[in-house]
């Protein structure tokens, strides 16, 4: 990997610099790293690229073995960290949890065999093979050893809470320190529930006695500082079928196998201090111990739809200290009991027995992370029994005549604040905009400490009603039309994450379905790339209900002159007749359009059931005025690719030198967004951003195994499903925009452009920053539709096509794996690729195929140019008898952008001169905002200074 690589992942993280150290490849100390310290922290994603790219760099320049330490308090992320590092790398992961002593506090410094890790650190960095043990928290002792080659260990992890200890630094090549996570959303859970009459640092001491002492000071060493902002989330939610034990016989017969597992546990819940009897069991913390650990979450997060309890994944480990510290802050433990379970696997789910000690019953549960299988699998199983929603903490409640606590609030009778209605009657523009601190006290903060969630809401707003005509008062009867079409819901105060957002949005759809009539049909609508769809497949999958597109009603005759974000592009007439149908209960159908064709294929019938009683529409226009008249639900979603694409546009003009404003770009890249879509959003009941980072982040990313080795048809037919198997034929030009003036050295490199695809007369932008390890191409899916618009203005900004392919491409999958043979206009023969999220699969696919040997991971753009002969390319890059074509292909962007009444380059440029003021404006508006943040920084630096001066003389003084 190149140095460039690494240098640009710093400057776009904000780096001053990049400093490399001379390779010492000869040398076996580990202490040097090629990595400068970095002075401020990092994104999860972020770091996850840099770490990748760091560890690939050190590999390719030193001898012998890599070492990471990845350390960090209980619940910040370093675990999940260095298991998506080995998914991608390849490596060795060790937990430092192996190495504790038998002792009941996990955390104790003391308890860790720091002998024994450095000893197996050390063989491995001298090419000798190790054993590492094996720790078992039932029995509370080493049962064992496992052994790990040398040879087979080119990278190796050291994850735990003291992986940065200063016994282990001397060993480690890079260290990485992460923060944040439900660790820091436990220290705001507790700072809200007490209030501001403890500090920060006493509440950090008496709920992670140890981090202040033995763990923040190793966290400063860090060269990677990595700032996790997760919180519990639904975006891999557990779905969960709950009946007592009187279900069929046959169900006993899984729990006798041999794979069955047995585990015991303690469940505690702990309520706030200062909480009377009617507090939410929402607010209270619960607590689950299994043997020696001791396991978090914050407080009875779920959703129930229906027969199904739907739960994030929020439950971390922490220290039995920890559960000691709550208490004496004054948390009381307001119900215990013992949970015994009995479980084995069933494919992808799990299927236990749980016996409740205090109920005294035994309960079948039935869990897994689809919807859809869970319910499958459980008519398979013939489980007919009655279907429990409640929660165990709420039986035991219920047992001692305690009222359910967590019922859904009603019908706000009251009035509409103030400053609902201002945010009613003028709605603010939701920008994505970076994660910056500027309030002195959040400077004032470590890093460590998370500054940018001191003022962070631990309790989400509730939704309620705003009517809309007050003269009705209580008169309209509930679930009347009048009802429907007289109550409101009030759009929440703020916008917020899409962890938050995706939570708020099933809240209100479960707040609509008890308070109104069905159907609740919801719109969510953003711009391109912003998450919308995969928001409203999430929502779906939670809910259990249908996802509908506008996409399905567009225009053929719109679509084939590229006016896809036009409005007039879709058909309102039979749209609005699909909502009407929805709403009266009635039949109705939905048109399927084919993008590949520009036509409707058929339409398919749908038809709201009672029992599910949910539609989503999505789509850029779900928010129009003529739309959203006849939505319950208001969603806008901002952010992703969307934003990304802004920022690549800006972080490319500065480095030739010239500064653009985001909102310059935007008018620019996006025009319909500003005239024709935001003022739409801005009116939405729930505002989401979406910080999803399409370019560095690890989440949904494919692996790709690529050969231009022959294969026959039949053989690809037999490694797909037959039942699931489809295909499909794609015909496809990229064109390669690169500003002129990009740092190059002399060749095209694809990192440095933006790739445009037309496919099927369709626009789609790929932005991808693959991770090359071995063998496969690591790459996000990032590609979103976008408009000639877009494309017509990346040229206006004085974007150039450098390159360009063409190709055809079929297609076959079978839902895991997907095989794409490409024929490159300019390329002999075929290349072949598989793709698939599971590693695992890919490469076996590979195998099965006989391909393994003839792999390459060079781009295709590599491979075209790596053909031309030197004369024959021009200065650009590309082929003579290319230039040609190209150039058509922009004037042919260019003037069908002209005809839907855009500007061409010169129009765009003469119009931006006519109030050259304005630029100048605004230019000075952001020197002027940077002045102000650095004078800020400065004064905190200054009094830090200060202080430490004093303090050292005070201390001087004292000794004398």
């Amino acid at each position: 990997m190149d140095d460039e690589v690494v240098q640009r992942v710093f400057q776009e993280g904000g780096r001053d610099y990049f400093q490399q150290q001379p390779s010492t490849s000869t040398s076996t100390s580990s202490s040097s790293s090629i990595l400068q310290s970095l002075p401020l922290h990092v994104s999860f994603d972020h770091g996850y690229y840099l770490l990748v790219k760091s560890i690939q760099e050190l590999r390719e320049k030193k001898e012998g073995l890599v070492t990471v330490g990845i350390g960090g308090p209980s619940g910040s992320g370093k675990t999940s960290l260095a298991e998506k590092v080995a998914s991608v790398i390849g490596c060795t992961v060790i937990p430092m949890e192996n190495y504790r002593g038998g002792t009941d506090e996990g955390t104790d410094l003391d308890s860790i065999d720091f002998d024994a890790l450095i000893r197996n650190l050390e063989d491995l960095t001298e090419g000798k093979d190790t054993k590492i043990p094996v720790f078992d928290f039932h029995q509370k002792k080493r049962v064992g050893s496992k052994a790990i080659k040398s040879a087979m260990s080119g990278v190796v992890i050291v994850d735990g809470t003291y992986a940065l200890h200063a016994k282990l630094r001397s060993l480690l090549d890079i260290r990485v320190a992460v923060v944040g996570g439900v660790h820091f959303s436990l220290l705001s859970k507790v700072r809200y529930d007490i209030g501001d009459s403890c500090s920060l640092d006493y509440l950090i001491d008496s709920i992670f006695p140890l981090f202040r002492k033995h763990i923040e000071p190793d966290l400063h060493h860090a060269q990677i500082r990595i700032h996790n902002s997760f919180v519990s989330s639904f975006r891999e939610a557990i779905y969960k079928l709950k009946c007592r034990s009187e279900s069929p016989d046959g169900q006993s017969t899984f729990f006798l196998k041999d794979e069955a597992q047995t585990d015991n546990f303690i469940e505690m819940y702990l309520r706030p201090p200062s909480a009377n009897e009617e507090a939410r069991i929402n607010d209270w913390i619960k607590v689950r111990q299994s043997g020696i650990r001791y396991y978090l979450s914050l407080g009875d997060q779920r959703i129930v739809d229906k027969n199904f309890i739907i739960r994030p994944k929020a439950e971390f480990e922490v220290g039995r200290m920890t559960l000691g510290g709550l208490l004496a802050l004054g948390y009381n433990v307001v119900v215990s009991y013992k949970r015994a379970s009995t479980s084995v696997n069933i494919g992808s789910l799990s299927l236990s027995l749980e016996t409740i000690d205090t109920l005294g019953e035994t309960f079948l549960v039935l869990r897994g992370t689809d919807r859809k299988t869970v319910g499958a699998e459980a008519l398979r199983m013939g489980i007919t029994g009655q279907w429990l929603t409640k929660s165990y903490l709420e039986m035991i409640l219920e047992r001692k005549g305690v009222p359910r606590l967590n019922t859904p609030p009603l019908v706000s009778a009251t009035s509409v604040s103030h400053n609902q209605e201002k945010d009613i009657a003028a709605p603010k523009p939701i920008r994505t905009t970076p994660n910056l601190v500027y309030q002195l006290e959040d400077l004032a903060q470590p890093w460590t400490r998370s500054p940018t969630k001191s003022k962070m809401e631990p309790v989400l707003p509730t939704w309620h009603f705003a009517s809309s005509d007050r003269s009705h008062g209580g008169s309209v009867a509930t679930g009347s039309s009048a009802f429907r079409d007289t109550m409101k819901l009030a759009p929440m105060p703020d916008s917020y994450d899409l962890d938050r957002g995706l939570l708020l949005a099933v809240q209100g759809i479960q707040f609509l379905l008890e308070n109104k009539s069905v159907p609740v049909i919801v719109g969510i609508g953003g711009p391109s790339g912003s998450g919308k769809t995969s928001l409203a497949h999430k929502m779906a999958n939670i809910v259990g209900c249908e996802v509908v597109s506008l996409e399905s009603y567009f225009r053929p005759e719109q679509v084939k002159d590229f006016k896809y974000d036009d409005f007039n592009s879709l058909d309102l007439p039979l749209l609005s007749k699909n909502i009407g149908d929805i709403k009266h209960g009635r039949k109705t159908k939905i048109p399927v359009f084919n993008l590949e064709t520009g036509s409707r294929s058929c339409f398919k019938e749908l038809e709201i059931s009672e029992d599910c009683g949910v539609i989503i529409f999505e789509g850029v226009y779900a928010l129009h005025p003529e739309i959203r008249k006849s939505l319950d639900l208001w969603i806008a979603v901002v952010g992703g690719v969307h934003s990304h694409l802004i920022s690549r546009v800006q972080r490319d003009k500065s480095r030739v030198g010239c500064f653009m404003s985001q909102n310059e770009i935007m008018m620019t890249v996006f025009p319909i967004f500003q005239q024709h879509i935001e003022p739409h959003l801005v009116h939405a009941h729930l505002k989401i951003r979406n910080d999803f980072d399409p370019v560095l982040s690890p989440e949904s990313s494919l692996f790709v195994l690529k050969s231009n080795k022959q294969v026959a048809y039949q053989d690809i037919l037999n490694i797909l499903d037959s039942v699931k198997f489809c295909s499909s034929v794609q015909n496809f030009i990229d064109i390669y925009l690169r500003l002129p003036g990009t740092p190059a050295n002399g060749h095209i490199a694809e990192s440095d452009c933006v790739r445009v695809r037309i496919c099927e007369g369709r626009f789609a932008l790929l932005i991808r920053e693959p991770i090359r390890e071995g063998n496969f191409i690591i790459q996000p899916k990032v590609d979103f539709d976008i408009s000639i618009s877009t494309v017509s203005g990346l040229l206006n900004l004085g974007y150039q096509a450098v390159a360009y392919i063409e190709a055809s491409a079929l297609i076959y999958q079978d839902g895991k794996i997907l095989i794409e043979v490409d024929h490159l206009q300019d390329a002999p023969s075929p290349y072949l690729q598989i793709k698939g999220v599971n590693k695992e699969a890919v490469a076996a696919a590979g195998s099965a195929l006989k391909l393994d040997g003839s792999y390459t991971t060079k781009s295709y753009l590599q491979i075209i140019l790596e053909r031309l002969p030197l004369v024959e390319r021009s200065y650009s890059g590309i082929h003579t008898h290319q230039a040609a074509r190209l150039q058509e292909l922009v004037e042919s962007i260019q003037s069908q952008w002209t005809k839907q009444g855009g500007s061409t380059p010169s129009e765009s440029s003469q119009s931006r001169e006519v109030s050259p003021m304005d630029g100048i404006i605004e230019d000075m508006q952001c020197r002027i905002r940077r002045l102000e943040r650095w004078h800020t920084i400065n004064t905190v630096l200054w009094t830090f200074l200060m202080s430490a001066l004093i303090g050292y003389s005070l201390y001087q003084r004292k000794r004398q």
